[in-house]
This record gives structure tokens, C-alpha cells and sequence, in this order.
């Protein structure tokens, strides 16, 4: 983790994103729900932990359940 400044939120459509990944589902499955590519999905996950200035995704979900947001 780095010490990249973390907003206390994140817009709906990140935190859905993340919710659905904290629920277990396969990308290509997020990708079915939120109607978007698989391709997409990993896009905009790599751009939600490039903005907490996190490595992998599984760390924008601790933090963003830790707060309370998901």
C-alpha cells in the first residue's frame, strides 16, 4: 500500500464495481451485470486502485469495506 491520498468515497459505479468483486464474482461476470466488457472492468479496476494508490484490487475492497462503503 502506498501513501497515495484516499477520498473518504468513491463514486456509486466504483463502489458497485467493487461490491460485486467483494461478492466473489468473476470479472466476466461483473462485466455481465454492470452490462460491460470484461476488458472494461479490468480497466476501470486498475483506475479505482490507481486512484487509492493500491496494487491489486483486493486491497481497494478491504479499505473501501473497512469504511463502511460497501
Amino acid at each position: 500500500m502506498t501513501t497515495a491520498q484516499r477520498p473518504g468515497t468513491l463514486p456509486r459505479a466504483d463502489l458497485d464495481l467493487l461490491e460485486l468483486l467483494a461478492d466473489g464474482l468473476p470479472l466476466d461476470a461483473i462485466g455481465r451485470r454492470l452490462d460491460l466488457s470484461e476488458r472494461t472492468v479490468r480497466r476501470r479496476l486498475r483506475a479505482v486502485c490507481d486512484r487509492l494508490g493500491f496494487v491489486a484490487p483486493i486491497q481497494a475492497v478491504v479499505w473501501a469495506a473497512r469504511r463502511g462503503l460497501l
